[in-house]
């Protein structure tokens, strides 16, 4: 949620801002309504400390002898009048909730506005895969080599779903236990959170209200629940209400999780199998740091998700994401992304992004800080470190030889129990 104060200082600004991220809006009603809450709170104090006032000199005006009636009908007609004045700024003060809590994040200054037609390539890795014979695609990849029942996953949950199957499992269980390794030789504290969560969890996150739709519901529980579309919708909520002390910061955190999403893409080929589905599996990281320090930690889990990639020895690239293309909570966002031979396009395997402050505002998560004793708001930040159902694809494709085997990279061949090769089966 944005800081009010930005809007009151510099609407124009924040205007302009919100434009690169292809949001109009108008701010006079907000600040009428601003203003006419803080002329409604100072009444309300003002006549608070009267009340108070006046209370206070019933007992010298017993001793004095004088008639109190008055001083308590004063009081009464006041308290009267308070109560209108209070109903009318928490009617104020929820038409003001409402208007902010819509409103996406600031985008950093350096970005530039508009939609992925802006987005800059600012990192090209691995030398782009060459093949002296025909390709085949993942698809077809993946079923000739036993690894993906396609075919019996759309029967038993419908298109948009998989089942992996004998070393397809492996692959995919040894892809993840690679990634954990490695976020625990980095220090990141392992997290495995609930699957189900609660309303708030999805407004701290900044998914809700505007995208209350692309989750999944379950119908019939109190409260209410969703299905986490992402592990980071869990990991940034955990310190909800809480001020931690500075010296606690920064956290780190990643979470293995399956995913849920409405949305399972379409039959274009750049989605098919399992490029675009319903569940797919991801590790995802997250940081709670000071201000000061959340530019460290967003190139820190660029850094930490390009290693993935390269150890896996992939060809992908890393793009600087416009201000329109950024999800609605972000202020910056970098895509690493893969590529797929097949279709010659790169596809996302992981976004980095930097909330700032918008998540921690809307959680009320907080630090003291030692210097001054006041508190001030944490920075959340997230990564994939990675994405499967995109980085298997492009493991069979990349990897692919002419008798149509496929090539284990060399850092999952000790999770998959020595297999060097994935040969077909039929």
């Amino acid at each position: 949620m944005l800081d009010i104060n930005l809007i009151r200082e510099n609407p124009e600004k924040v205007k302009e801002s919100l434009k690169k991220k292809l949001w109009e809006t108008d701010f006079t009603e907000l600040l009428e309504w601003d203003k006419q809450r803080k002329s409604l709170l100072q009444s309300v104090e003002g006549n608070k400390a009267e009340m108070n006032r006046l209370s206070a000199s019933v007992p010298q005006a017993k001793k004095n002898g004088e008639d109190v009636s008055k001083i308590f009908a004063k009081v009464k007609e006041i308290a009267k009048n308070n109560a209108e004045n209070e109903a009318k700024l928490k009617e104020l003060e929820t038409k003001i909730h409402d208007f902010l809590i819509v409103l996406p994040n600031i985008p950093d200054d350096d970005l530039v506005g508009g939609g992925k037609e802006n987005n800059k390539v600012i990192h090209v890795y691995g030398k782009k895969p060459e093949f002296s014979f025909p390709l085949k695609d993942h698809v077809y990849l993946a079923e000739s080599l036993g690894l993906v029942d396609y075919e019996r996953g759309g029967k038993i949950a419908g298109r948009g779903s998989w089942i992996y199957t004998n070393l397809g499992a492996r692959l995919e269980w040894a892809i993840l236990n690679f990634f954990i390794s490695e976020h625990l030789k980095d220090g990141y504290e392992f997290i495995l959170p609930p699957h189900l969560l609660n309303e708030e969890s999805g407004f701290v996150a900044g998914q809700f209200p505007k995208f209350k739709e692309d989750v999944f519901w379950l119908e019939g529980t109190d409260p209410k629940r969703f299905l986490l579309p992402t592990a980071e919708t869990a990991l940034v909520n955990l310190y909800r209400n809480e001020i931690l002390d500075e010296d606690q910061l920064p956290r780190k955190f990643f979470a293995y999780t399956p995913c849920y999403r409405r949305e399972a893409g379409s039959y274009r080929t750049e989605e098919r199998g399992m490029i675009r589905g319903y569940q797919f599996d991801k590790v995802e990281m997250v940081q709670y740091t000071k201000p000061e320090d959340s530019d460290k930690a967003f190139e820190e889990l660029v850094g930490k998700a390009v290693s993935l990639v390269n150890k896996l020895g992939l060809h992908f690239q890393v793009s600087k994401l416009a201000a329109g293309d950024i999800s609605h909570s972000m202020a910056r966002t970098y895509d690493i992304e893969v590529y797929l031979p097949s279709i010659g396009i790169y596809k996302e395997v992981s976004s980095a992004s930097n909330a700032r402050d918008y998540q921690a505002r809307r959680g009320m998560m907080r630090y003291k800080d030692k210097a001054t004793g006041k508190t001030r708001f944490m920075h959340t930040l997230n990564a994939s470190g990675l994405a499967t159902s995109r980085i298997f694809p492009a493991i069979l494709e990349q990897y692919q030889q002419e008798d149509g085997s496929v090539l284990v990279p060399e850092v999952l061949q000790p999770f998959m129990g020595g297999i060097k090769v994935l040969k077909p089966v039929k």
